[in-house]
Parts: structure tokens; C-alpha cells; sequence
């Protein structure tokens, strides 16, 4: 990974937790030692927003998992990215394969929710990834420069943008890509923004891997060129996520 993009990992708890459990991670991570040259962000559920940022250390962020494309109004069960901002995390993730497959949002929902966002100061990790029937059918570019079309249609300013690239199939399966497939799809997206968006902004952003990242593979995957951090899963839920967000030192 080039010195120009700082290391990003992110941890997903998705829909795991309680206050205890949330103190054992409060735990590893301010015993750490986290690499300081690493950018840290963690998704709670929506509840325990509040609370894991009152535990966690300043250095690790907070995000939510996902948000709405509307400030406030009659839209039951949705939170809005000020509602975000006002229980101190910065970020919001958009777009998870769990959110297109089993939610059903549309690339047209997920680009409305990331600009939304990015509209409202926070910064935005949408997430963009084939189905394993894709992959053997060799549509994944088909398939992710669609889902990238719709993003990036929506953004004007990409300095709070990190894309991450989660192979559908390596999510929860314990399959990961292997540090090559992982980096020739990258290669491909960082190739994509150069010619659809600018060649300094494909520079300049972070593309960060997700699928069945764990100690054990982690820093294989954050010597590739292209691979810029990571956005994890199960992992982060335990301790190894501290060699995790120190596999690029």
C-alpha cells in the first residue's frame, strides 16, 4: 500500500453485542497496542453507539452500520446520519452485502444513503461486491462497476469516501479471496475511478478488503499494493482485532 493512504480498518460487530461484551472489546482495545499510523473505526449496533463511544479509546471511531436518506420525519425504525453524528460516531457504513441481499436495497438506495451522509459530515465506507454465481460467471466488474456507477453518480467529494470491496461469498463462510484475487479486484476498482472519475481520486482512495479477514490471513493481505486496510467482520468482535489493525506495521 502506498504511504500516501493511511491504513484503514474497520470492525463490523453487525447485529452481536451487549454492555458486557462491549466492555471486553473496551478492554483489548485500550490494552492494544494499536498502531498509531492506522485509522480505527467500529460499527456497534445503533443502540450501543453511545455507549461504545463513552468506552473506547479517542483514537478508535464510531460508526453506524447503516442510515437513512432523510434528516428526520415519519420513517419508523430509521435513523438519520445528524442522529449519528449526535451520539458522537463519524462514519456510517452503506451498501453492506447484508443490506443489498437479505434487506433487498437497491444500488440506487445505497448511492441515495451515501451522499446523504456524506452531505451531513460524516464520513462513508459504501461496500460494493459479487454473489458467488457472479464470480463463476465472471461478472464481478459487471457487477461492481454497477454498483460503483450508482456511488459515485451521487459523490462530489471523495476525501471522506473509503470504498470497500466484500466478495459476497467470502463474508461469514470462512472462504476469504486469496491476497491475489483480493488485489487484482482492487486494481480493477482503483482503475475503474481513474477513468470514470480522476486519476487523483483513484490515488487518493482508500480501498479496503472485507471477507473472512482474521489474524491468520490479515497481514498477507495488507502487503498487496491495492489493498489499503480492511472491514471486518467477526473478528473484530475479538482480540486478534488488534493484530488486525496493526497487520500493515
Amino acid at each position: 500500500m502506498p504511504g500516501d493512504r493511511k491504513f484503514f480498518v474497520g470492525g463490523n460487530w453487525k447485529m452481536n453485542g451487549d454492555k458486557k461484551s462491549i466492555d471486553d472489546i473496551v478492554a483489548f482495545m485500550k490494552t492494544g497496542p494499536l498502531n498509531s499510523n492506522t485509522d480505527i473505526v467500529v460499527a456497534p449496533p445503533y443502540c450501543y453507539i453511545q455507549y461504545s463511544r463513552d468506552g473506547l479509546p479517542a483514537n478508535v471511531e464510531v460508526a453506524a452500520q447503516n442510515c437513512y436518506t432523510e434528516k428526520s420525519g415519519a420513517f419508523t425504525g430509521e435513523i438519520s446520519p445528524l442522529m449519528v453524528k449526535d451520539l458522537g460516531a463519524t462514519w456510517v457504513i452503506t451498501g453492506h452485502s447484508e443490506r443489498r441481499h437479505i434487506m433487498g436495497e437497491s444500488d440506487e438506495l445505497v448511492a441515495q444513503k451515501t451522499r446523504f451522509a456524506l452531505d451531513s459530515g460524516l464520513g462513508v465506507v459504501p461496500c460494493v461486491g459479487e454473489k458467488l454465481e457472479e464470480r463463476e460467471a465472471n461478472q464481478t466488474m459487471d457487477v461492481i462497476n454497477r454498483q460503483m456507477k450508482a456511488i459515485a453518480d451521487k459523490i462530489e467529494d471523495w476525501s471522506k469516501v473509503v470504498i470497500a470491496y466484500e466478495p459476497v461469498w467470502a463474508i461469514g463462510t470462512g472462504k476469504t479471496a486469496s491476497p491475489e484475487q483480493a488485489q487484482e479486484v482492487h486494481e480493477k476498482i482503483r482503475a475503474w475511478l481513474a477513468n470514470t472519475v480522476s486519476a487523483d481520486v483513484a490515488k487518493k482512495t482508500r480501498i479496503i478488503y472485507g471477507g473472512s479477514v482474521k489474524g491468520s490471513n490479515c497481514k498477507e493481505l495488507a502487503k498487496k499494493e491495492d489493498i489499503d486496510g480492511f472491514l471486518v467482520g467477526g473478528a473484530s468482535l475479538k482480540p486478534e482485532f488488534v493484530e488486525i489493525v496493526n497487520a500493515a506495521s
